[in-house]
């Protein structure tokens, strides 16, 4: 069997355990696939095809055995074939099928796939892998880390993998041969076991033990996490009855989740005769006990849940991590480290069998998950990444079945000064009103453009106002934000306000044009409170900037809005003499605005209408109250393309 085999023999069908079918069998091919035993059920099948007796769901199991044997060619041509029929093929299928046209090299075959298919997949998955090809692309080998990565010299020929820190020692899983044991079949290896090794200065490991903290087993126990603060190791293992498999009634034998309590008891926590739990992971943060699972309902093959716990009690249903996370692929062994989740998966457009992947965590939600790269992740399966603060940097381990290594998986360790991922930037906030930030606007087109004009990324706000966006590094960037009749935003980041940021928080303001105007007098204008030049004076105010500093701000927002200054006055004083006091008024206003930055081009007029307007009786002659005066004193900033602004 080839050494280089998908990690679902490696690991998800290895580690269901033996299938016994207590029916009719259908066929040889049937018997053989069934207990994994892939070459063999492919002779079995293709004799079948050359009879006429192979079903359509035969032929799907003979193109599932020619991907488990890396023959891609055979396998994406039985694919197609069953695609075309419109029959069986499901998302995990479908993943199976983009993977093998993938090795075969046929990019564009791949791409005019996914075209026709893209409807049928969630929008998530479309904008992971469009996000992944474009951080892949974009010098990923040049931005990747500089791994130091190492086989662990205790590997074994059989399978090794899931390692787990636990106190000074890393526990991992192997079907390492021993002296005594059940043999498991399919894999030609012992039924996996957890094993205990003392950590060594340089990363390596010694003093290899069965970890004896476990209840014994004739079966398979693997993948475990301990929980410092439970003082427990979680793990799977065989469903069991009475000291033997236990089936269920298709004849399947699957994986429970069980808790060990370092030194006390053993509590079985997800147990289902039909459904196999995988990789369990407890996040003491939030009580949540996360894990692997291939439910019918999922998104893939195997895909990723949590539980809420009390102490490791489980305390609700199991939660799907929704198709940010899951694909149509497999996603497996779940892994959280200062904010970020990790964890790994098959799905069509990594570098090749599985991958790790990290997402960061924002509250319930997840960013997109985001590829490590090479050095990490190779063409064959990489899966099970672990890590922890180590002097001055960072420790970790993962598996992986690349070539060069010792055995089927091996585990690799790996040194790094800084968290492992190609580097990527995210902007989040909220998108509100400058003027009343309590006020937030959704449906706001939100933009990332390079320095040379290129459109980077663009999303939306939701109804919360909440806006998210990430793009792979760049040194500078611009923020962009637009929505109809609210003005335009628009601010520069330079590689200082970048410069060692995953994230940054930053709210947008924009306002709402029918918020700023007003209708005044049969025309419209930019809403602004009444103020009053000093008797007789041309001079602006305090309080008189600070007003026209609204119509400053209007014109920052509203950029094509063309304006006119009109200034009147009261009756009192001579006419010639008004005239002159109030053109002299909205030349100021003029100069004014000119000054703060708003363009000579977008002030079309500056007039001075004296007291040609007087809005009440206090026309000359007439005696009137003060306040009745002032009413005719009065300065206005009318927005002339009002009607045709956003057409």
């Amino acid at each position: 069997m080839n050494k280089a085999k998908k990690i679902q023999l490696a690991f998800l069908a290895a580690l269901l355990g033996t299938v016994f079918c207590f029916g009719q069998k259908k066929s040889k091919g049937d018997d053989f696939f069934f207990q994994y035993k892939y070459p063999q059920a492919i002779t079995a099948y293709e004799a079948q095809m050359t009879e006429g007796t192979l079903s359509e769901q035969q032929f799907l199991n003979l193109a599932d055995s020619y991907f488990e044997t890396n023959n891609f060619e055979k396998a994406s041509e039985a694919y197609l074939e069953l695609y075309k029929k419109d029959t069986l093929m499901g998302g995990h299928h479908f993943n199976k099928m983009l993977q093998s046209i993938s090795k075969t090299s046929n990019t564009e075959r791949k791409n005019a796939f996914l075209t026709t298919m893209s409807s049928s997949f969630p929008k998530e998955l479309m904008e992971n892998m469009e996000f992944n090809q474009q951080l892949l692309g974009n010098n990923a080998e040049e931005s990747s880390l500089d791994y130091q990565i190492f086989n662990l010299a205790e590997n074994s020929p059989q399978t090794d993998f899931a390692p787990s820190f636990y106190k000074d020692q890393l526990l991992f899983t192997s079907g390492r041969l021993r002296q005594k044991g059940n043999r498991y079949e399919p894999g030609n290896e012992d039924y996996f076991n957890i094993y205990g090794a003392r950590l060594q200065p340089d990363g390596q490991i010694s003093d290899i033990q069965t970890f004896a903290e476990l209840p014994s087993s004739n079966y398979h126990k693997a993948t475990p996490y301990y929980s410092e603060g439970l003082e427990s190791v979680f793990y799977v293992l065989s469903n069991t009855e009475d000291g033997e498999l236990a089936f269920d009634a298709n004849g399947k034998n699957a994986l429970a989740i069980g808790k060990q309590v370092i030194g006390d008891s053993f509590q079985l926590l997800l147990k289902d005769l039909s459904t196999s739990f995988y990789y369990p992971f407890y996040d003491e943060a939030s009580g949540k006990l996360y894990f692997s699972a291939n439910f019918e309902n999922g998104y893939g093959g195997t895909d990723i849940y949590y539980v809420y716990t009390n102490s490791g009690q489980v305390m609700s249903a199991p939660i799907n991590l929704g198709p940010r996370i899951n694909s149509p692929g497999n996603e497996i062994a779940p892994f959280i480290f200062e904010g970020s989740f990790y964890f790994a998966s098959d799905v069509f457009y990594g570098y090749g069998g599985m991958d790790v992947y990290k997402s960061n965590m924002e509250g319930e939600s997840f960013s997109i998950p985001i590829n490590l790269g090479k050095g990490i992740n190779s063409t064959e399966d990489d899966f099970g990444l672990i890590m922890r603060n180590e002097g001055e940097g960072l420790l970790g381990y993962f598996a992986s079945n690349r070539p060069g290594g010792k055995g089927k998986d091996d585990i690799y360790g790996f040194q790094l000064d800084e968290k492992p991922g190609l580097k990527t930037i995210t902007f989040r906030g909220k998108v509100v009103k400058p003027y009343n930030t309590s006020e937030v606007v959704d449906k706001v087109a939100v933009q990332l453009w390079d320095v040379n004009g290129e459109l980077l990324a663009v999303t939306y706000s939701d109804e919360e106002g909440n806006y998210r966006i990430e793009i792979p590094w760049v040194e500078e960037v611009v923020l962009e934000s637009s929505k109809d009749r609210y003005s335009q935003f628009t601010k520069r980041f330079t590689q200082s306000d970048l410069e060692g940021k995953e994230t940054l928080d930053f709210d947008i303001g924009i306002s709402l044009y029918d918020d700023l105007v007003e209708e005044k007098e049969g025309q419209m204008v930019v809403k602004m409170k009444k103020f009053l030049f000093g008797n007789n004076r041309t001079q602006l105010t305090p309080e008189i900037e600070a007003e026209l500093d609204k119509v400053v701000e209007f014109i920052k927002g509203f950029p094509s809005a063309q304006l006119r200054i009109e200034t009147y006055t009261d009756s009192r004083g001579g006419s010639s003499t008004n005239f002159r006091l109030t053109q002299s008024r909205s030349d100021a206003i003029k100069q004014y605005l000119i000054e703060q930055g708003v363009p000579s081009s977008n002030i079309l007029y500056s007039v001075g209408y004296g007291e040609d307007k007087i809005l009440n009786n206090c026309t000359n002659g007439v005696f009137c109250l003060e306040m009745l005066h002032q009413q005719n004193q009065r300065s206005l900033v009318v927005v002339l393309n009002d009607n045709i602004l956003f057409d």
